[in-house]
């Protein structure tokens, strides 16, 4: 997900967003560590739009107050 996509979320969505990538690298990891991911890139992906997810929240909530 693309940084302008997530600017035009808003603040619930974000959070909704942030809660269904963290159960994929939820079970990204689970399945990691039982038998290798065809693709273990996929992991640090979902890391990394978790991060972005989050920093982009942290400035909508200042933005607010």
């Amino acid at each position: 997900m693309k940084t302008t996509e997530i600017r035009e979320l808003t603040v619930s969505e974000i959070e909704e967003r942030i809660d269904a990538e963290n159960g994929q690298l939820n079970s990204l990891e689970i399945n990691h560590s039982v038998s290798p991911l065809e693709n273990p890139m996929k992991i640090r992906q979902t890391r990394r739009n978790i991060a972005r997810l989050k920093t982009i929240l942290s400035q909508k909530q200042l933005n607010e107050k």
